[in-house]
């Protein structure tokens, strides 16, 4: 595979070792918690799993389905009988379901025009990839933030 692809997909593991490792001593109410005004880890958490499925979605040439959207309307939601253990199950069965298309598009040309959205805003293959891994990383670093903030209100 590609130095991208694997490049890739070891963010992924890196996030899900970062989500593990600062929300552990947290309860299923904290991350519900919005700290000083700052989004829930639960929203961080929904967003990164389903936003890789939508990102992967454009890379792949298609649009989203109904029930994609529908997902990404409910990731502000505030369910808060979602356990921790619920939110993390959903990253980790994400980036299980990210890996293989991953793979594939690592073998594509990157520089392939991909349009997102209604708008079609221009990237490339190549593009989505790196922005599957950056996007993610941007809102595991929130994760830690706010876990940090929920921590030291303890």
């Amino acid at each position: 595979m590609p130095a991208v692809g694997r490049a890739v997909l070891h963010a992924l593991d890196l996030a899900l070792d970062d989500i593990t490792k600062w929300t552990a001593g947290l309860s299923d109410t904290e991350v519900h918690t919005k700290p000083l005004g700052l989004p829930s880890v639960a929203f961080h958490m929904r967003h990164i799993a389903r936003s890789v499925d939508r990102i992967l979605t454009y890379a792949e040439g298609n649009q989203l389905t109904p029930e994609q959207f529908a997902q990404l309307k409910s990731e502000q939601g505030s369910d808060e009988s979602e356990t921790l253990a619920a939110l993390i199950a959903e990253v980790e069965v994400s980036f299980a379901n990210a890996a293989d298309r991953i793979r594939t598009l690592a073998t594509a040309d990157f520089n392939t025009f991909r349009g997102v959205g209604r708008k079609q805003l221009p990237t490339s293959i190549g593009g989505a990839l790196i922005h599957v891994a950056d996007h993610t990383q941007r809102h595991v670093g929130q994760v830690v933030t706010t876990a940090k903030v929920l921590k030291a209100l303890q």
